[in-house]
């Protein structure tokens, strides 16, 4: 099992980090990607040109190297990549790419589910929307956080 995780500091090409985990998966028979993008427009409607995502240069990266160890542990998988972002993202930009390998298509599909799930509301970044009427902090949602939790209950195993 192996786990693959950074924090990029510029463009973040999915293309070339799914090359990667495809190069390093050897024989396993599934892949499952997910690539998130920074959204144009805030949950009240309002237009977003850029969405800024503050870190710690040192809890940041161990919140990203617990939750992708996680999900190697709970799903079996081979391989577990997840490259997120960090500073200034324009929208429309990836912000996120979360990805598993592993023989089978389930497990891969959900650790890929459980990872994103978990990026969303554990790992640390300080998230700031900024657009022509001016800039606001975002926390995770409601829905963000039921979606983490179902993974506490085993609801979603």
């Amino acid at each position: 099992m192996a786990l693959h995780t950074r924090l990029e500091h510029h463009s973040l090409v999915p293309q070339r980090e799914l090359a990667e985990l495809i190069a390093q998966s050897g024989g396993d028979g599934a892949v499952v990607s997910f690539v998130g993008l920074a959204r144009g427009t805030a949950s009240d409607g309002k237009p977003v040109q850029t969405l800024v995502l503050e870190h710690h240069p040192v809890m940041t990266i161990k919140s990203l190297e617990e939750i992708g160890a996680d999900a190697l542990d709970r799903f079996g998988v081979s391989h577990v990549w997840v490259v997120h972002r960090a500073g200034s993202v324009l929208s429309g930009e990836p912000i996120v790419f979360a990805a598993a390998s592993s023989p089978h298509r389930r497990p891969a599909f959900e650790a890929a589910d459980y990872l994103m799930d978990r990026l969303k509301t554990d790992a640390i970044f300080w998230k700031r929307e900024e657009g022509p009427e001016g800039s606001h902090w975002i926390e995770p949602t409601q829905a963000d956080r039921s979606d983490r939790d179902r993974w506490e209950s085993g609801s979603a195993d």
